[in-house]
């Protein structure tokens, strides 16, 4: 499905009380992860019957009206995005590669029967919040502003079909560091009863109910004193996949490094970043099937010297341990590696401006 407006004309409706700038100035000290949100939010109507896109707005961050029977909330149309602003050490603002989330959207939008938004019209989204809200970008040191854009069927109606009626908002919020535990290194839960997708699904697509499907099993894990839940493949059980959230990368001894292939699991836009720093280093990076088998073994030998996750919230997070019904172990020191404080160096100071950008992959807002 796709429109034919690529631009559209943004109507900015004047807030009746925004947050004091002492109150916000307090919310980013600190900010925890998606609690505290900023004064606007964008909001575009799709309408099949009016041609496409057609309306976009930069409203005050307020609840959505929604009727019960919105296709959304029956057949779960729904699509997001995550991504991040950053505050560089000239006080600008700036993107890192929001093409590539305009685009992953797009490929959402395809596997679930849903309109295809412009990608000029995606990015000029992003622009319009951060020219309203641009004094809610936290300036120390970890932080930033973390950017949700997201589509959803807002049709009113009970039966089984693609609607014709759809919303795309985004919403933001300041963050600090995702995990609890800073950049340690996280424990994180195998799950031996759950999969999150399986061969044909909708494991390569940023969808509410991939996310959904990992809620019992990430429970499980805190009830394992783990940070997050690793999947296996949904044929054989045997084949690592991804985190609840995060895309994975095995580091050994020789240099090399493993990342599970792609078909179902997301595209990671952090993912295919260290990908391409890893390879400006000079080091071999494949994609590959990893058995969790062979990750045990690999990790009892000291072949496999560090384990990364890694995703736009958490950046780039070391594995230190893996609980696992099946036999539990630790990987390398059970701490920080040296490669993925490296590459999380690299990758941050990029976003913030600190390092220089080779790749282009920086936009100023």
């Amino acid at each position: 499905m796709t429109s034919s407006p690529t631009t559209l004309s943004f109507t900015t409706l004047p807030h009746p009380a925004p947050v004091p700038a002492e109150a916000r100035a307090e919310a980013l000290v600190d900010p925890k992860f998606g609690t505290v949100f900023t004064d606007y939010m964008i909001m575009v109507d799709y309408d099949s019957d009016k041609g496409g896109w057609y309306q976009a707005q930069v409203l005050p961050r307020g609840p959505i009206a929604l009727d019960p029977a919105a296709s959304v909330l029956h057949y779960a149309q729904e699509i997001f995005e995550g991504m991040k602003a950053y505050r560089h050490p000239d006080g600008g603002i700036a993107l890192f590669r929001p093409e590539e989330n305009a685009r992953r959207l797009n490929d959402s939008a395809r596997r679930l029967a849903m309109p295809e938004l412009p990608e000029a019209l995606f990015l000029e989204s992003l622009r319009q919040l951060l020219a309203v809200d641009r004094a809610w970008v936290p300036a120390a040191e970890g932080s930033s502003l973390y950017l949700r854009p997201f589509m959803f069927a807002s049709e009113a109606f009970l039966g089984v079909r693609p609607a014709r009626q759809y919303k795309f908002m985004v919403i933001a919020c300041p963050v600090g560091a995702y995990f609890k535990s800073g950049h340690s290194a996280v424990k994180i839960w195998v799950s031996r009863d759950y999969v999150r997708a399986a061969p044909g699904g909708t494991g390569a697509a940023k969808t509410g109910g991939n996310y959904a499907a990992s809620l019992v099993p990430q429970a499980e894990g805190i009830a394992h004193s783990c940070d997050q839940v690793v999947f296996l493949d949904a044929v054989e059980r045997r084949w690592i996949e991804e985190l609840g959230g995060m895309n994975l990368f095995f580091v050994f001894d020789d240099g090399t490094v493993i990342t599970p292939p792609l078909g179902t699991i997301l595209p990671g836009i952090t993912r295919d970043s260290l990908m391409r720093l890893m390879r400006d280093e000079g080091l071999t990076v494949r994609e590959e099937p990893y058995s969790i088998d062979q990750w045990r073994a690999d990790a009892h030998s000291g072949r496999l010297v560090e384990t990364m996750a890694c995703g736009t919230a958490a950046v780039v997070t070391p594995v230190g341990t893996v609980v696992d019904p099946e036999g539990d172990f630790t990987i390398g020191s059970g701490g920080p590696g040296q490669l993925t404080e490296k590459l999380r160096g690299r990758l941050t100071g990029i976003q913030t401006g600190r390092h220089p950008d080779p790749h282009g992959w920086v936009v100023r807002v």
